[in-house]
């Protein structure tokens, strides 16, 4: 899906890593909530609350979940996050993405 229709969005950026990763959350009418972001070259580490599964709509990264090896991704790929967890990210090249939230 391309566009997403029927959202409302939060004004104010979700900003982490002094701006090299920020992202809005939008509100779908369905009820669930995702953000879109961008992520700047670097390293990161992230912890989720609820699952996640991330969308790269562009870049190159690699990442390391959670008892996993470190592997490399490309555009068009997807990657689960379970809730409760961290994971690290190496952001090869400016990489945006959909984030969409699991509620259980």
């Amino acid at each position: 899906m391309t566009t997403l229709d029927n959202v409302s969005i939060v004004k104010a950026a979700n900003i982490y890593y002094d701006g090299k990763v920020t992202s809005r959350t939008i509100h779908l009418a369905d009820g669930t909530s995702q953000s879109l972001g961008i992520m700047l070259p670097g390293e990161y580490t992230f912890s989720t609350n609820e699952a996640e599964i991330m969308e790269m709509l562009s870049g190159t990264l690699e990442i390391k979940l959670p008892g996993e090896e470190w592997k490399t991704l490309r555009t068009p790929e997807t990657f689960n996050v379970e809730a409760n967890a961290s994971f690290d990210l190496k952001i090869k090249t400016v990489t945006d993405y959909c984030c969409s939230y699991i509620q259980a």
